[in-house]
Parts: C-alpha cells; sequence; structure tokens
C-alpha cells in the first residue's frame, strides 16, 4: 500500500503546568494532606538547593525564596504577582518580581496527590522552585519552553537525591510510585500541536519527561545547560489547518497496515547495519483475545496480549481487544509502539540476544525508538511520518506495557529512557 503524509495524531485533553484546568473529582479531595505535603516537599526542595546551588552558581551560597510560600483558593486568592492580581485558576507558579511560589490548594494540588500520589506534588513543587533558581542564575532570554523544561530537570535532579534516600520528606520512593510520578506528567503537558515556539511553550509529554530523566541521570551540572541552541525539542505544530481540525488520525485498519509495513521496511534497510545479515520479512498474525496462535515459549508484550514466537518466526497481537482499546484510548500511534516493540524483539532474538531479562527488555525498547527516529528525521514526504503528540502516545503505551506493578524487569522510568535513546539517537545507540 503506499501511503502518502499519513499523519499520526491523537488529540487528548491535557492539562500543563502553568496553564492548569481539572475536572471536578466524584470525592472531595483532602486538601488538609495535600497542604502537609507542599510544605514537607518544599522544605525538601530547600535543603537540596542549600546543597547544591553552588555548584551552578560559582560557590555562592544559595538563598531561599523570600516572598514566602502561598497556597490559594477561588476564596482565597493568590498575592498579585509584579502588582497584577491574577483571578483563579487550578495552577501553580512562581512570581519572579516578588520571589514567591503559589499554588491553588483547592483543585490542582488535592487532586494531583490523590490520583498520583504524594511524589507528583513534590516533583511540581522542585519545578517551581527551578524557576527560583532561573531567576537567580539565569539564563536569561530564553524562549519559555527552555525554561520550563530546565526546570523539569532541576525537578528531576531533586527526584534523584529523594532516590537515594537523602530526602527526609519522601522516604523509600518505590518503583511503582517512580512510575505512578511519571504517568502523572503525562497530564502536564502543552496540548498536541502547540509550536515549541509558542509563548508559554513547556514542551510535549516526551520532552519533558526527557528533561526530567536528565536531571535524575546527570544532576543540576547538566540542566544548568539548557538553552535554545542545545535542548532536543521535538514538540511540533499541526502543518495544516485541516490536520488541525480533524486531529488527522488514521483508522485503525489503515494505521495497522500502514505502521506494519513502515516497520518491515526499516528492518529490511537497517537490519544489515546491525548484524551483516539479510532481514527475513516478519509475519505478523492476528488473533482474537484468548485465541493466540500456538507457540512454545512466546516472547511475550503487553501482559501477553502480543508476543514475538522464535519457534516460528512470527509476531502475533490480539486485535479484537488489545488494538481497538490502545488506538480508541491513546492513539494510533500506541499502536505503533506495539507493532515498534514485536519487530524489535524479533530483531534482538534473531541477532542472538536476550530479550527477557532486564538488560533484553532496554535493547527492545532502543531498537523501537530507533524506527521511531527513523520516521521523524526522514525527508521523504511521500511516506508515513509522525506529528503532533504521537511521541506521547508511545510514552503512554510504554506506561501501560510495562509498569512496576506488573512485578519483575525494568520499570516504565527505565524503560522510556531507553526508547528515547533510540527516539533520539536512532540505532547507533542500540548496538551494544
Amino acid at each position: 500500500m503506499s501511503v502518502k503524509a499519513w499523519r499520526l495524531v491523537a488529540v487528548a485533553v491535557v492539562v500543563m503546568l502553568g496553564a492548569c484546568s481539572f475536572p471536578s473529582l466524584e470525592d472531595e479531595p483532602d486538601t488538609g494532606r495535600a497542604s502537609g505535603t507542599v510544605t514537607r516537599a518544599l522544605k525538601d526542595v530547600e535543603r537540596f538547593w542549600g546543597e547544591h546551588f553552588p555548584e551552578v552558581a560559582d560557590g555562592q551560597a544559595f538563598e531561599p525564596v523570600r516572598g514566602g510560600y502561598h497556597p490559594y483558593t477561588e476564596n482565597d486568592p493568590p498575592p498579585a504577582c509584579g502588582g497584577q492580581q491574577a483571578g483563579y485558576e487550578p495552577n501553580a507558579f512562581y512570581c519572579p518580581g516578588d520571589d514567591f511560589i503559589a499554588w491553588d490548594a483547592q483543585t490542582l494540588i488535592p487532586s494531583l496527590e490523590a490520583d498520583y500520589g504524594p511524589a507528583l506534588v513534590g516533583v511540581v513543587m522542585a519545578h517551581e522552585y527551578g524557576h527560583a533558581i532561573q531567576a537567580r542564575i539565569g539564563p536569561a532570554n530564553q524562549r519559555t519552553v527552555v525554561l520550563e523544561q530546565q526546570a523539569d530537570c532541576y525537578a528531576g535532579a531533586w527526584l534523584a537525591d529523594v532516590l537515594a534516600g537523602r530526602s527526609q520528606a519522601f522516604k523509600k520512593l518505590t518503583a511503582e510510585q517512580l512510575d505512578t510520578t511519571v504517568a502523572g506528567l503525562l497530564l502536564l503537558r502543552d496540548q498536541p500541536g502547540t509550536p515549541a515556539a509558542a509563548e508559554g511553550a513547556h514542551g510535549n509529554a516526551f520532552d519533558r519527561i526527557r528533561a526530567l530523566q536528565e536531571g535524575v541521570e546527570d544532576g543540576v551540572g547538566q540542566c544548568a545547560k539548557y538553552r535554545a541552541s542545545n535542548l532536543p525539542v521535538t514538540e511540533v505544530p499541526f502543518s495544516t489547518r485541516e490536520e488541525a481540525a480533524s486531529g488527522g488520525d488514521l483508522p485503525y485498519d489503515d494505521a495497522i497496515q500502514a505502521l506494519a509495513t513502515d516497520a518491515q521496511e526499516y528492518w529490511t534497510r537497517t537490519y544489515p547495519q546491525l548484524t551483516g545479515e539479510q532481514w527475513r520479512r516478519l509475519p505478523v498474525q492476528a488473533f482474537e483475545a484468548g485465541s493466540p496462535p500456538s507457540c512454545s515459549r512466546p516472547d511475550a508484550s503487553a501482559g501477553g496480549a502480543a508476543f514475538y514466537c522464535a519457534d516460528g518466526d512470527f509476531a502475533a497481537f490480539d486485535t479484537t481487544e488489545l488494538g481497538p482499546q490502545l488506538h480508541e484510548r491513546i492513539g494510533d500511534y500506541a499502536v505503533g509502539m506495539l507493532l515498534g516493540d514485536l519487530f524489535a524483539r524479533a530483531a534482538q532474538d534473531r541477532r542472538g540476544a536476550e530479550t527477557r531479562d532486564r538488560a533484553g527488555q532496554l535493547a527492545v525498547d532502543c531498537l523501537a525508538g530507533s524506527w521511531t527516529n527513523d520516521i521523524l528525521t526522514r525527508e521523504d514526504q511521500d511516506t508515513l511520518r509522525l506529528s503532533p503528540g504521537d511521541l506521547d502516545e508511545a510514552v503512554s503505551a510504554l506506561l501501560a506495557f510495562g509498569r512496576a506493578s506488573d512485578g519483575g524487569g525494568p520499570t516504565a522510568f527505565d524503560r522510556i529512557a531507553s526508547y528515547r535513546s533510540g527516539v533520539l539517537e536512532g540505532l547507533s545507540a542500540c548496538r551494544a
């Protein structure tokens, strides 16, 4: 099938830090508990910056926020910032002119804690404190998206301190809690199609999670280097008004055909680079839920609803429940992530490498990301390519496939990091 300029897009209702809105909850959130979480988090973030601020400020001592911390509600608005009084919004923000942090204690913070746990509340506060650090040391004259992702990175550096057991506020953060925190970050993203250069842009979920993970992995020194010239921003606008209006989402059957064809062509081109051998066409079999084709030792994905079978050298997945649900609930590139995973398992197994242990699974995720890199960077316009929202759909699918609560193996946090390497660096990142 010839596919010309397909756009793989799913439009979701999302919120972002700095402009957040939340649906009402069936149960009233526990505002008292959330307030205590914020207080503990801010004290801990201050402790963190007391230790690490000299690293990024030429040895200067750290000065905590001078204007205080201000919870607000509809009936008790936040202080004026720069002489301007803002109306009530479910939001959290730092005011540089008056050096204070404020947050909605009525809806935003209680909702985040109720749905995603206290660690996400801590990350939100660490993000806002990141803006206070910028007010002290810069950088100046950078696009909003750079400043927002730098604040995400600073929040990640604090999160690494928590994971290392040095926090007094958050003890024994489990892998499951970490993955739940990452799931909450999917909410704190721009609407798909937002240009990265737009005023107030924060970034898509893929970029924001990348920034957080860089902070976790590399610390405040790496975060302080963020500039427009070195930030790998993948957020793109819709290319036409018609695409924006329709969302450009491929119908399910068309998505399956286009994506499977493209994955087959990608591995035909690149597998020889990986192994020096030719790629054998990988059959992809559909099956009804609960009735998979026979395989003595399936290499499972998505909780067993999809697998690669080395015996017969084929891939298979449930096309009556799994595939349609991924397409409907997340978007068409969630199906792409599933197919990318299956083709990567085949490639990894065919080259004689492991797929079932931690290192093998992370290699599979990197290889799946390398296919996404190919789609993202190709110049050929008469073929399948990514559109706004697709990378976020891939991250959402990885969270659905690999949450730590499933038991054993790498966390979704680790899997997203490995996928990110493939997406940003291509096949060369996955050769080990």
